[in-house]
């Protein structure tokens, strides 16, 4: 080989070893910076990140400056919260005290009314009480008058006409028959005007006469099959509920004439049909028929034979209406009483009276049935197992004992499973002492009630009833009394 081609291998063994040894330190110094960077990575235990020194520190000013911002809204949320410590003006105040000041409002006027109700009644009783005084003591100057036109007396007659006159003078003087009377239960008192003279008392024929079945047990249209409620309009027309026979029935005042208006086809849950059907009422203006068909559990109501589902799916026993249209449900299962405005069925309703459970509390049921709504929504219930008619004011969180709650029996104190009742404009409470045979009259706050009718034990004679159930009265004051068990419906006639 020449010199020179040896020289020019050479050259070229050496080019290739300077060019292995470039790459060799470019190698190294890749993996020399890649280790070198590895190495000064820093890893965040907050949000789990790694950054580099420059940008470990970008990262660690902007947690000082969300730092910062944190505790700037907790010194404003500290300076609000002291100005409202101080001005007492907290976010829920404007809509809480609005409503107290409403609350405040509406019964400062029913506080007003009710003062000057009793105002009117107090002004008019006096006025009647001074027109009564005018017209005996005009009566007694006539006297004068005549005694001295015809010049014919006596010290007799001057003695006796001295004395009229004087006990007119003490009439004149003597204090109020009428006083103020507080109902200490409620949070406001109630009050109310009461007279201290005791009203006259209606009395009834002892023997009744039969105005609807009595012709025994049976489905005719002259019969009567275990009747439950009953409704009188003032026509004295009769509607029964007629339970066994699953009808509502009407019986003309004075007339065999009678017919079905409602059921009357069989038991059944159909619209046309019912299933033991225990109270009703009626009202001829509008030809409004409602219906407590309990084991269907539901209330119907019918007007003009058009059938409506006022509220389903609920057990039912009585009911009742106030005067605003309120419908009350007693149920005897759950022992309460529920309210629905009328036209908003299509709820579960509100519980008025009871609820809290079984039991003989102030507070609780055991057996509900009857009941009776007067003009202050003021709810009486017979509370049958229990032997007592409750009384529960509206609103009212517990009722109190208005007749019987001694313990069963038929002492004048005592009730036996109390069916039905109805309060006069008098206050009186009237109850159907069902398991001692007898119609009794309770004065609210007296210890004992009376008997007014029955109470001969049970039987099928005039003067006898056989588990009387519910009760009522027509416009002139005759009472009628369902008969249960002997499937009529009996009428003692008021003595005036």
């Amino acid at each position: 080989m020449s010199q020179l081609a040896t020289t020019n291998s050479a050259k070229y063994i050496s080019s290739i070893n300077l060019y292995s040894t470039i790459w060799q330190w470019q190698i190294t110094k890749h993996y020399v910076l890649h280790v070198t960077k590895k190495k000064i990575t820093y890893l965040c235990d907050g949000c789990s990140k790694k950054f580099c020194l420059i940008h470990l520190t970008e990262h660690q000013e902007n947690l000082n400056k969300e730092l910062k911002c944190l505790i700037n809204d907790c010194d404003e949320f500290k300076d609000k919260l002291n100005k409202l410590k101080q001005n007492r003006q907290y976010p829920q105040n404007q809509t809480l005290i609005k409503q107290i000041n409403e609350w405040e409002k509406n019964s400062i006027e029913k506080i007003k009314e009710k003062a000057e109700d009793c105002r009117k009644i107090v002004i008019e009783s006096s006025e009647t009480f001074l027109i009564n005084i005018e017209m005996i003591f005009i009566d007694l100057t006539e006297q004068i008058k005549q005694i001295q036109k015809e010049n014919e007396y006596n010290e007799i007659n001057l003695n006796y006409l001295k004395d009229q006159l004087i006990q007119i003078k003490q009439k004149l003087n003597s204090s109020s028959n009428i006083s103020v009377q507080e109902d200490s239960q409620s949070f406001i008192n109630d009050i109310s005007i009461i007279s201290s003279e005791k009203p006259k008392l209606n009395k009834w024929r002892q023997n009744a006469i039969t105005v609807a079945g009595g012709t025994g047990l049976g489905q005719k249209l002259d019969q009567l099959n275990l009747p439950a409620g009953i409704s009188i309009d003032k026509n004295k027309n009769i509607f029964i509920a007629n339970f066994y026979n699953h009808r509502i029935v009407e019986w003309k005042y004075n007339a065999k004439e009678r017919q079905t208006i409602a059921g009357g086809n069989g038991k059944g849950n159909r619209m046309d049909q019912l299933d033991r059907p225990t109270d009703v009422i009626v009202d001829q203006q509008t030809h409004l028929i409602i219906i407590a068909d309990r084991d269907n559990r539901r209330v119907i109501r019918w007007i003009n034979q058009n059938q409506q589902v006022l509220i389903g799916n609920i057990d039912c026993c009585i009911f009742s209406i106030d005067k605003h249209g309120f419908l009350y449900l007693s149920n005897a299962w759950t022992n309460e009483v529920r309210r629905w405005k009328m036209g908003e069925y299509n709820n579960e309703g509100i519980i008025v009276a009871g609820g809290n459970g079984e039991g003989d509390q102030l507070n609780q049921f055991h057996y509900p049935t009857f009941m009776f709504v007067d003009e202050d929504q003021s709810i009486y219930v017979t509370d049958q197992r229990n032997h007592r008619v409750m009384k529960w004011r509206k609103d009212a969180k517990e009722g109190r004992i208005v007749a019987g709650g001694n313990g069963k029996g038929r002492n004048l104190n005592q009730l036996s499973c109390p069916a039905g009742v109805i309060v006069d404009d008098l206050g009186q409470i009237y109850v159907t002492d069902s398991h001692n045979h007898r119609v009794m009259r309770w004065c609210e706050g007296e210890k004992k009630g009376e008997t007014i009718v029955g109470g001969h034990g049970k039987g099928s004679q005039s003067n006898q009833l056989y588990y009387p159930y519910s009760l009522s009265f027509d416009n002139e004051g005759n009472l009628y009394v369902v008969d249960f068990s002997e499937h009529r419906i009996k009428k003692f006639e008021i003595i005036l």
